[in-house]
C-alpha cells in the first residue's frame, strides 16, 4: 500500500491491491473513503447507505491493526464506499 497526505491519520489518497485479488475496476480495487468525525457517525452513513438500497460489504466495527473504525457498503452501481473514523480520533 502506498498512501499520500499530511499523516496516516489525514491520508488524502491511498494506492493498494484490490483486496479480493481481481484487477482495479468498478466494484472491485476501487473505493471512496469519507474520514468522519465519531463511531456514531460511521454507523448512521452505513445504515442511511443500506436503507437507500445499497449492500452492506462490512458491519461498522474495529478493521485493522491500526485502530480504524470503519463501515463498508455498495452503491446502487457496485462502487464501494467507506466512511471511517482514524484510531487517533477516536475516544
Amino acid at each position: 500500500m502506498a498512501a499520500c497526505g499530511p499523516s496516516r491519520a489525514e491520508t488524502a489518497l491511498c494506492l493498494a491491491r484490490a483486496f479480493d485479488g481481481l484487477n482495479a475496476g468498478t466494484g472491485s480495487g476501487v473505493m471512496v473513503a469519507l474520514k468522519v468525525d465519531s463511531a456514531k457517525q460511521v454507523d448512521a452513513i452505513h445504515t442511511k447507505g443500506i436503507a437507500l438500497g445499497g449492500k452492506s460489504e462490512g458491519d461498522p466495527g474495529p478493521r485493522g491493526e491500526h485502530g480504524v473504525y470503519a463501515g463498508y457498503f455498495r452503491d446502487l452501481d457496485g462502487n464501494k464506499l467507506n466512511a471511517y473514523v482514524p484510531a487517533s480520533d477516536q475516544p
